[in-house]
């Protein structure tokens, strides 16, 4: 998509269609829309009138101009109530309504920026770099497999239209770094939409190589035999069971002079999941496609981050293995030896994701950063616990863990702590090992957390439990079906915010 930055008259624009917003309980329109009304003839202040448009949030109404201005439409987008505004209201509403304006054929659409909201003031940068990120998400569509287009409009252009001249420049970097988070985001829903057999563990490395290439970042990646010489017996087993070679993908972005690395990344790369010898059912196994979500968010995060060159330095490493069930496949009761020589006694092989990433978190955390996140869709518990719109968050830090919550604020991406009661940790012990990779029925997102807890020892970790949250069945604000990119803004807000510290 095309994005331009213009100031001028918003009556002269020719475009297929101008947006502004409107909030709730308002009696009277505003100077911008009050001038288009009264060129179309009086139609939204009727509307108004009639309480037929009442500006709701999520509320879209198009009007026809048929002629009366050069935008074929105008299209007015409910915010809610003033005092309850916040940007992310706004990233809601664009995408919304770009998505209803492609159903009309409209592919070049203007959005007018404005700052001043119920007495508060957002920077010009905020507020464009929301209304890029809306617009860009909203659009996304996974179209790769189609072979015919089937009379799809592709949005090709998005203008922002700046209320004054000197404010061209400010709107300018504010969209620019919307559009990079915003592409960051849609790389990883391309990445979690993939089929299997097209996105491998093979094939996620050449993506981690094309990002390193068009970022000049160090990559390194591990294979079958460098894993074998490291003892990452625990990723290593769940690799057994398929044809495909693990891999383990780390890079490195410095954006400042130390070879200290400020924040590791690591995201689980399971291309796809089976449950291995414990068989999931096959309803909604189609969806196991997802479950290297948090390996596609780490590789997006990283490619985001260098782009935006901060100023600070990030480490992304990706185990990614599939998990099958073939003849040579893990078996509950097996003992596997992990990296850091702890043994690990197999319950369940569809609890895969902690062992890979137990060699991972052990692999960097040798590395001894200052803080590791780790990302993964790994227990169906905590959608249970918390549905499908809010991540869950645990680690051994709470400062870590507050500022994840906080960028998830900034960001939209609803992240809520779950507790690592000490006591739980009786679940995963091992009567023939030193811990087992799964516990009782209950407390099973704190169980998995705290076997995760055991590769990390005091270094400051969070862990991202992504599992409800990574894979969507219905359109709703900024997602469309399929994989969403969570929490692709928020990681890259959080290095931002480690960044200006």
């Amino acid at each position: 998509m095309d994005i331009k930055i213009i100031s001028g008259e918003i009556t002269k624009l020719e475009t297929g269609a101008v947006v502004l917003g409107m909030f709730e309980g308002g009696k009277a329109l505003g100077h911008e829309l009050g001038i288009l009304n009264r060129k179309l003839g009086r139609v939204i202040s009727t509307a108004l009138e009639n309480e037929e448009i009442k500006g709701k949030a999520g509320e879209i109404n198009i009007y026809n101009s048929l002629g009366r201005i050069p935008a074929k439409y105008v299209a007015v987008v409910g915010l809610g109530k003033k005092e309850d505004f916040k940007l992310d209201n706004l990233r809601a509403a664009l995408a919304e309504c770009c998505r209803a304006l492609r159903q009309k054929k409209v592919s070049d659409i203007t959005v007018l920026t404005k700052f001043r909201v119920g007495g508060r003031r957002f920077s010009a940068q905020d507020y464009a770099q929301v209304v890029t990120e809306g617009a860009v998400l909203g659009l996304y569509a996974f179209r790769k497999y189609f072979t015919k287009e089937n009379d799809f409009t592709e949005a090709k252009k998005l203008t922002l239209l700046a209320p004054k001249a000197e404010l061209v420049s400010e709107i300018k970097k504010g969209s620019a770094k919307g559009k990079i988070i915003a592409d960051a985001v849609c790389m990883a829903r391309d990445m979690i939409n993939e089929p299997a057999n097209y996105l491998t563990p093979a094939v996620m490395a050449e993506i981690g190589r094309k990002i390193a290439a068009d970022n000049n970042l160090e990559i390194t990646v591990l294979e079958r035999e460098d894993m074998q010489e490291l003892g990452m017996g625990a990723l290593l087993g769940v690799a057994l069971g398929s044809v495909q070679p693990p891999k383990m993908i780390i890079i490195n972005y410095k954006g400042r002079k130390s070879n200290e690395i400020d924040l590791a990344l690591v995201g689980k790369g399971i291309t796809f999941d089976t449950g291995g010898i414990s068989l999931k059912t096959a309803t909604g196994m189609e969806e196991m496609k997802s479950d290297m979500s948090g390996g596609a968010s780490v590789l997006a995060a990283i490619s985001a981050i260098a782009q935006l060159k901060l100023k600070t330095n990030v480490t992304a490493v990706v185990p990614t293995v599939e998990n099958m069930p073939d003849g040579a496949a893990i078996r509950p009761s097996d003992v596997l030896k992990a990296l850091t020589g702890k043994t690990i006694e197999i319950i369940s092989t569809d609890a895969e994701g902690r062992l890979i990433l137990a060699d991972a978190l052990g692999h960097i955390n040798n590395s001894k950063p200052k803080a590791i996140v780790d990302v993964a869709t790994l227990t169906g518990a905590c959608v249970v616990a918390l549905g499908k719109q809010c991540t869950g968050v645990m680690g051994n830090n709470q400062s870590l863990v507050d500022k994840i919550i906080e960028s998830g604020v900034t960001t939209g991406e609803a992240i809520w702590q779950l507790p690592l009661f000490e006591d739980y940790r009786e679940n995963i012990k091992s009567d023939v090992a030193d811990i087992k990779n799964a516990g009782s029925k209950g407390a099973g997102t704190i169980t998995a957390a705290l076997f995760l807890s055991e590769f990390v020892g005091d270094t400051p970790w969070a862990h991202l439990d992504i599992a409800g949250t990574a894979f969507t069945d219905a359109k709703k604000k900024y997602n469309v079906k399929g994989g969403t990119g969570v929490p692709v803004r928020t990681l890259v807000d959080l290095a931002a915010k480690m960044s200006a510290k």
